[in-house]
């Protein structure tokens, strides 16, 4: 299984792309999720790459545990926003 992070994500089509370094990003659609409805950009996922006519495409895609540092960026910020990963419901 690979991981990754999920780099779009447009709700209106239920799909989106995760990303692949320097090569071309993955395509995952909504019926690929196995935990989840939807992805949030920035949050990491596990998954199969398999490989059709329109490119790499992420199978048996999993939300992964997010670790409560990630995403602190605004550090010392006190009055900004927590971000809080994973998937709305």
């Amino acid at each position: 299984m690979l991981q990754t992070i999920v780099k779009k994500w447009f709700r209106d089509k239920n799909s989106g792309f995760l990303d692949n370094g320097d090569g071309p990003d993955i395509m995952v659609t909504k019926s690929d999720l196995v935990n989840c409805e939807f992805l949030k950009v920035g949050v990491m996922v596990e998954f199969e790459c398999h490989s059709d006519k329109r490119g790499l495409i992420a199978k048996k895609v999993k939300l992964l545990q997010q670790n409560k540092s990630y995403g602190q960026h605004n550090k010392g910020n006190s009055n900004a926003k927590k971000f809080r990963p994973g998937v709305m419901t």
